[in-house]
């Protein structure tokens, strides 16, 4: 069938009828609406006003604060070919290096070395970051090693690079 004006339709299930409240007890959202009995916001324009008017001035003067910062200690995931590409061979490799070289965000405090894709390894010394088992085992096989890793903490991953 060609496409044409009387042939276009939404997918199945994209268009939601709307919920039609206050049409009897047998509509199932009767007599209340679906707001429940009694008080401010069961009233009608009771919704919009419910303010604590007492305190409007101090609200006022309160300065805005904007957004949200967490207090999660994170993990922050990169990937090991980012840094076998960023260092020597025999270099020392610390949180303070990574974000000098500007693979690392400045506020990141723990992170964690992951594989995927194929990687050369190099021998690197690694100095407090944690590391996948494929990583850790392919790094020191081909002579690197890992120092004062973090121990294992309920710390949450984040971002992958």
């Amino acid at each position: 069938m060609t496409l044409s004006l009387h042939t276009i339709a939404p997918s199945k299930g994209a268009k939601k009828a709307k919920k039609r409240l206050g049409r009897g007890y047998g509509s199932g959202k009767g007599t209340t609406a679906g707001r429940g009995t009694k008080g401010q916001r069961a009233r009608t324009g009771g919704r919009n006003s419910l303010k604590l008017k007492g305190m409007k001035q101090m609200i006022l003067g309160f300065p805005k604060s904007r957004g949200f910062a967490s207090t999660k200690v994170h993990i922050f995931d990169i990937r090991a070919e980012r840094v076998m590409k960023a260092f020597n061979e025999k270099a020392t490799v610390t949180v303070a290096d990574l974000k000098r070289k500007g693979l690392l965000p400045k506020k990141v405090v723990y992170v964690k070395l992951i594989g995927g894709g194929e990687t050369v390894v190099k021998p690197l010394k690694i100095v407090g970051i944690r590391a996948t088992q494929s990583v850790k085992e392919a790094i020191e096989k081909a002579g690197g090693s890992f120092i004062d890793a973090p121990k294992e903490v309920a710390l949450k991953s984040t971002k992958k690079r």
